[in-house]
């Protein structure tokens, strides 16, 4: 009953974030006015609006004029109504849940609207950073680094909610830091932008949360994962004859090979990082421990 009662209560909220994903871009207020079609502008009955089952009685369609319903509002209705539900099997009603939970809703609402609309709101990132702060001085980070410095500095141990807003502090700077160290290199290599500052921002809100391993763990796995995704994109993209016509018409202008041109257009698609670090982030908090454990017993 009590997995069935956060799944629910999940779901919910997935509701709002929804709302969150669409209207922050957009820069339009989240409370007012209630749901309404784009097309009709006809406003959505309370039991059409019933998260997850709302879309599915109406077969993803509105009701008044059949415009269809994207499926992402049950998809992260279901997906936060899950996190929820592994959330509270991993911290149990605790106030690491709480945290967890917050931390959760955020990197939603970035994941998503990165991968929507290729931005990761300020709204978002820089309330998220001091929720970070304040939650981790509740809740330290799983991190021995602000320790390890004060008392090298002061030869004694800090504080718990010292301990844990300066191993916030040190994480957002560590993350906000080398992400933005590998942005400016990648410019000056490429000679292009290869990510914006709004993946800054949000690495300075996760270091906030996770500390410094943490931040450093999301980098990690953020930057693998995405480039595992974006080279089988690229992949399936050449072999599907995308912008074919295009670089027929270059060949034509002796600016290469068919093929070579397809490449090169293929491999200029380029996907969202904020989206990949969202997706890091979340391994990270639910399966975190499990790999730091296995990664100790590897080197033991």
């Amino acid at each position: 009953m009590v997995i069935a009662f956060i799944f629910l209560f999940g779901i919910v909220i997935g509701s709002f974030l929804n709302v969150c994903i669409l209207r922050i871009p957009e820069d339009f207020s989240i409370v007012a006015p209630a749901s309404r079609c784009p097309r009709c502008q006809t406003p959505i009955n309370w039991y059409d609006n019933v998260p997850v089952f709302g879309w599915l009685w109406l077969r993803g369609e509105c009701r008044t004029c059949g415009l269809a319903i994207s499926p992402m509002y049950p998809l992260v209705e279901l997906a936060t109504g899950l996190l929820f539900v592994a959330c509270y099997l991993e911290f149990g009603l605790t106030q690491t849940a709480v945290k967890w939970l917050f931390f959760t809703c955020l990197l939603i609402v970035l994941t998503i609207t990165d991968l929507r609309v290729r931005l990761l709101p300020d709204v978002v990132n820089w309330p998220g950073f001091v929720a970070g702060l304040f939650f981790s001085a509740i809740v330290p980070p799983d991190d021995r680094s602000a320790v390890f410095l004060y008392a090298t500095l002061f030869h004694r141990t800090p504080p718990r909610p010292v301990q844990g807003l300066l191993d916030a502090l040190l994480g957002a700077a560590f993350g906000g830091f080398l992400l933005w160290a590998v942005a400016t290199l990648y410019k000056r290599v490429r000679g292009r932008e290869g990510m914006g500052m709004g993946d800054v921002k949000m690495m300075a809100m996760v270091g906030a949360f996770l500390g410094i391993r943490g931040a450093f763990l999301t980098i990690l796995l953020g930057t693998l994962l995405g480039t595992l995704v974006g080279v089988s994109v690229i992949v399936v993209l050449y072999a599907a004859g995308w912008q074919r016509k295009l670089a027929e018409r270059a060949s034509r202008r002796r600016l290469g090979s068919v093929n070579a041109l397809r490449w090169a257009i293929a491999s200029q698609y380029q996907l969202p990082l904020g989206t990949f670090l969202g997706i890091a982030a979340l391994l990270v908090v639910y399966f975190g421990p499990t790999m730091l454990m296995r990664w100790s017993q590897m080197l033991a």
